[in-house]
């Protein structure tokens, strides 16, 4: 089968920093997790695939095409950014109805198109809201619901799930594998291998913008696996909340993040960690706010890797 997204040779350079340095990578149809620490080129990577930046060196390729300076492959592609950039006035009805139309969608079908989006992420009973008045969680949805509303071939999240509680990022996690069954590729970024496990077993690795792995994600679990995986859970309840969590198992440690109303979890069983909180976060009134992972345990997988 030929590569949905081919990058030959490529470099990027901001001055004297270097993004992405001679990457040769071919990307098949599915669903692939692009991991790395911040500051691997995650973000850079995805840039020179949506042709956001121009490459210093190389070609890049998506559905076969040349990506830099064609606008006609925007009609085919969907972009989930990590910053956000909304004109915070617009609704979120008008907001993805005005990238439906970006798009090239007819207005009729675009009005269409947005309801569908944004009942797939949950967000019709907000939709006529102010995006100023959005949660970290509910900017996340709104922006999915852009990338997707015009049903593209191939879809590009930068860490998709930043801010979200765990009902929210349990829901987008469900939402990107219906796309993905419908026969949309997806590149999805993160630094926390959890996420990108939930939706793929296929992975490529990054590390100071050169490619230091890719393949089966079992591999690279085995390592981390090794090393204590350390979660950031904020709730305005974290002493009752670190009271319910000391009697799991899987939990190797807590400790109080006081200033932040929040919690550090050590566990090394991160899977039934994570699977537990959805139900976690909806009962007892605890209302988990944010969860995120640390980078340290992936941090020291690659500096496993990359050692001489």
């Amino acid at each position: 089968m030929n590569p949905i997204i081919e990058f030959d040779g490529v470099s990027k350079w901001y001055g004297n920093v270097i993004g992405l340095n001679k990457l040769s990578l071919a990307i098949p149809a599915g669903v692939t997790g692009l991991l790395g620490p911040n500051g691997a080129g995650k973000s850079t990577l995805l840039q020179l695939a949506t042709g956001q930046l121009r490459p210093s060196q190389g070609t890049v390729r998506v559905l076969g095409q040349r990506v830099w300076d064609n606008p006609t492959l925007n009609r085919y592609i969907g972009v989930c950014p990590e910053q956000d950039a909304f004109y915070e006035w617009m609704t979120g009805r008008d907001f993805v109805r005005t990238c439906a139309r970006l798009a090239g969608l007819s207005p009729r079908d675009a009005k269409a198109a947005t309801v569908r989006a944004i009942e797939r992420v949950g967000m019709m009973e907000n939709a006529d809201r102010a995006i100023g008045g959005y949660s970290k969680g509910m900017r996340q949805r709104i922006k999915l619901a852009q990338a997707l509303v015009h049903e593209p071939r191939v879809l590009f999240l930068d860490e998709p799930f930043t801010g979200t509680d765990p009902v929210a990022r349990r829901d987008l996690i469900d939402v990107i594998q219906h796309m993905a069954d419908g026969g949309c590729s997806v590149l999805v970024s993160s630094h926390v291998l959890h996420e990108v496990q939930s939706l793929t077993q296929s992975v490529v690795l990054l590390h100071r913008g050169r490619l230091v792995a890719e393949g089966h994600v079992r591999e690279i679990r085995d390592l981390i696996d090794k090393h204590p995986h350390r979660i950031v859970l904020l709730c305005e309840k974290y002493r009752e909340l670190a009271a319910r969590l000391s009697a799991c198992g899987d939990v190797a440690g807590i400790s109080f993040l006081d200033q932040e109303s929040g919690l550090m979890v050590e566990t090394r069983q991160p899977d039934a960690f994570y699977a537990r909180l959805p139900d976690l976060a909806l009962t007892g009134g605890l209302k988990i706010r944010e969860v995120y992972s640390q980078d340290d345990n992936l941090e020291a997988v690659f500096k496993y890797l990359v050692s001489p």
